[in-house]
């Protein structure tokens, strides 16, 4: 095998050993399974029964914003699982291995794929249940969850890159929920972002959350031509924006996380 492959498989057995962790670790997976149906059920039955929106329900306008904040509460795991491993001495087993150093994260990010997807299907489910419908194509439906997939697979590495090098659970937690909030609640994820007040609203309208939550809903068909259209650049333009995004995450973070992780095992 070349160093290629070996490379892949070495990332196939990594997200393998995390994907058995997170179905052994209860907490990790109540909050890949239990949490989205929270989300749904919470917001939809208590932000829907006051927030009316002209011609569509609230439950449909607001399920893409969920899918969106579940990725990125989600990504956390990412940084959590690699401080744990990092404290714990497991880069220092994985160092004395016959195994490629890309292996570490590139095995941890996949198997966040497989955890994000989990969550999504679930919520999609639970979603359907409560009144959620997809009302485009098989193909424009497809693009918006594969849309979804690659931007939660991004901002994984952003998160990867924060927990190596805040270095502890302790640390990454607090800053990564004080970083979180913002980007989701900062967004039109629940509401229209044209309605924040003041400075809030560009920076509401330029969120990469608020590109990607508009991109979701008019791939679903979740938008109303009641409802006033985005005036903002990034929403107008959602979803190739929201795949650019995708992409300069990539492109800037997995370099980072590399030189971070390589830093890390040669202490």
């Amino acid at each position: 095998m070349n160093t290629l492959q070996l490379a892949v498989a070495d990332g196939m057995t990594i997200a393998k050993r995390n994907a058995l962790k997170i179905r052994r670790a209860p907490d990790l997976l109540g909050g890949v399974v239990m949490l989205p149906i929270v989300f749904v059920l919470l917001f939809t039955y208590i932000f829907g029964s006051m927030i009316n929106l002209p011609g569509m329900s609230y439950g449909e306008y607001l399920l893409p914003g969920i899918f969106v904040m579940t990725i990125v509460t989600s990504g956390q795991i990412t940084g959590y699982t690699l401080t744990q491993d990092l404290q714990k001495g497991i880069f220092d087993r994985f160092r004395t291995l016959p195994m490629s150093p890309s292996a570490v994260l590139t095995g941890q990010t996949v198997s966040d794929v497989i955890m994000n997807l989990t969550s999504m299907t679930t919520m999609a489910l639970v979603g359907l249940v409560v009144g959620w419908r997809i009302h485009t194509s098989p193909f424009e439906a497809a693009l918006g969850f594969l849309m979804l997939m690659v931007f939660a697979y991004a901002f994984s590495w952003v998160t990867a890159t924060v927990a190596l090098a805040l270095r502890t659970p302790e640390a990454f937690n607090n800053v990564a929920t004080i970083l979180s909030f913002p980007l989701t609640f900062l967004s039109n994820a629940f509401v229209d972002s044209a309605r924040l007040p003041g400075p809030l609203k560009p920076i509401a309208e330029w969120n990469p959350v608020s590109t990607l939550v508009q991109a979701a809903r008019e791939l679903f068909g979740n938008v109303s031509p009641a409802m006033p259209a985005p005036t903002a650049w990034p929403l107008q333009h959602a979803v190739p924006v929201s795949f650019a995004w995708s992409v300069v995450l990539l492109v800037v973070f997995v370099p980072l996380a590399t030189r971070l992780y390589k830093r890390a095992v040669s202490r």
